[in-house]
């Protein structure tokens, strides 16, 4: 019988959550829930001096927007908590005497400086700087002596010991077998001076304690993979599946997206009204395709075709175009009670009109455009009278004397309906009867449209009507007549 699988997302509260860490949440938490296995939120806090006040808060908010709940974290506790590393500190101790009995980890005598200078000569010699080639002779007494090997005061940083110079070689569910040569493995620390442990220590540690089957991960941790197998060799247990996701780049395609070179915070698009469906939909496409035609699927959708074999190696390109089609289409896939509940809150108080949602509906890919166009006053034209020079109203070469022979038309054709009557099809049809006897359409419709918006562009003159009302919108034909 198969392990349950277990996956985990263990982001540093180094600042903002960007696109890039939520997808490597998101494949975590469609692999957990796809094999009704256990998704794990653990906070990465062991780099004391990167740490950024509220972050943890803020993981945890990005994360809940999203829908990414997860089964075992900092806030609900667990079978393996505290999930906050540094409250686990002395786990990491525990493991570290394992090692040090083991003859595999040693207390580092020298200082800053020293290391600074054994770096100088490697660069000076062109080659690189590898810790293990100025390893002290005796590691054994520098922890006290074989009679009690397992003395550390952890005044000094803590070593593991490289014991076998070899070929690395593992196998990636993405990428397939890679291996990387001796030159890969050195004595890396595993707990530093001030008691905290590495992130090349502390990650494997909590893997181990919480059986984590699966890890979702960056390439940027590929290259330091021989020495997490050699941790895990060195600590007798079988390494978890590695899932190497590709970079997301930017909209260039060139570089990666970082949080250096403009990704946003992912609570910045809840912000401008991004539906956390369609963002989950958008990431989840950014290094994987299940192939065919379909692109909009639900977040159960998701989980059903997620599949480890079809993520991608190479870099999937940020688009916000994409971002913003998919937004639009999943805005599609809601009642239209929430649809207009939606509008009508991004709405100034003011302009809470419901009779407005399906115009702005055409006219928005995210819930952030609503407000955007009230403040371009876009939305002006249905809440005061336009002001505009008389001749904008002629049609082509249509006289003035016939534009307002036209309009006084549709002004008595328009006051025959009732106000309860006063919708988009019987205007349309009350204004058609004149305007397929003239000559041209356009010799009504154009000053009909302009009189009620004084725009260039808008909306066509039934539906504004409908907006305006019976009286307003015969105050607005007389005033242009």
């Amino acid at each position: 019988m198969e392990k349950k699988v277990v996956t985990r997302f263990a982001p540093s509260p180094t600042g903002f959550m960007h696109v890039g860490g939520v997808r490597t949440a998101l494949y975590a938490w469609l692999l957990a829930r796809k094999n009704n296995g256990q998704f794990i939120l653990r906070i990465e806090d062991t780099d004391k001096e990167r740490e950024v006040a509220g972050s943890i808060e803020h993981i945890q908010k990005s994360l809940k927007w999203l829908g990414l709940n997860w089964d075992q974290g900092p806030d609900i506790g667990g079978p393996c908590a505290p999930y906050i590393q540094s409250e686990r500190l002395e786990l990491y101790k525990k493991y570290a005497e394992i090692l040090i009995k083991k003859g595999l980890a040693y207390a580092d005598p020298y200082t800053e400086e020293e290391i600074g200078k054994f770096r100088q000569e490697a660069e000076a010699d062109k080659k690189p700087f590898l810790y293990r080639e100025h390893r002290p002779a005796s590691t054994s007494a520098s922890l006290g002596g074989p009679e009690n090997p397992s003395v550390w005061d952890g005044s000094t940083p803590l070593r593991f010991k490289v014991v076998e110079l070899k070929q690395t070689i593992w196998n990636d569910i993405v990428w397939g077998e890679l291996s990387a040569g001796p030159e890969a493995l050195d004595d890396f620390i595993l707990i530093k001076s001030d008691g905290y442990p590495t992130y090349n220590f502390a990650h494997i540690v909590d893997d181990i304690e919480m059986k984590v089957t699966h890890v979702v991960r960056g390439q940027e941790f590929i290259s330091s993979t021989p020495k997490f197998l050699s941790v895990y060799e060195a600590l007798g247990v079988t390494p978890p599946y590695f899932v190497t996701t590709p970079p997301i780049m930017g909209a260039d395609g060139n570089k990666k997206l970082g949080k250096r070179d403009g990704a946003k915070d992912v609570l910045d698009y809840e912000k401008e009204g991004y539906l956390p469906d369609a963002m989950i939909n958008y990431l989840a496409f950014l290094g994987f395709n299940p192939g065919g035609e379909k692109e909009v699927y639900t977040r159960e959708e998701l989980i059903n075709i997620f599949d480890l074999t079809k993520i991608q190696r190479s870099g999937a390109q940020w688009s916000d175009d994409k971002l913003n089609w998919l937004n639009k289409e999943h805005i599609k896939l809601l009642s239209y009670d929430e649809v207009e509940k939606n509008i009508l809150e991004w709405l100034p108080k003011e302009m809470r009109n419901p009779k407005l949602v399906p115009i702005i509906l055409e006219r928005i890919s995210k819930w952030g455009d609503v407000k955007d166009m009230a403040t371009r006053g876009e939305l002006d034209l249905f809440f005061k009278q336009p002001s505009y020079p008389k001749e904008k109203l002629i049609f082509k070469n249509t006289s003035p004397e016939k534009i307002s022979e036209n309009l006084q038309l549709a002004i008595k054709t328009l006051d025959g309906l009732t106000e309860k009557d006063f919708k988009i099809e019987n205007i349309k049809n009350a204004l058609m009867l004149i305007a397929d006897k003239l000559d041209s359409r356009g010799e009504l419709l154009h000053p009909v449209r302009f009189a009620l918006s004084g725009l260039d562009k808008s909306p066509d003159p039934f539906i504004i009507a409908e907006i305006l009302g019976k009286n307003e919108t015969i105050s607005r034909l007389q005033k242009a007549a």
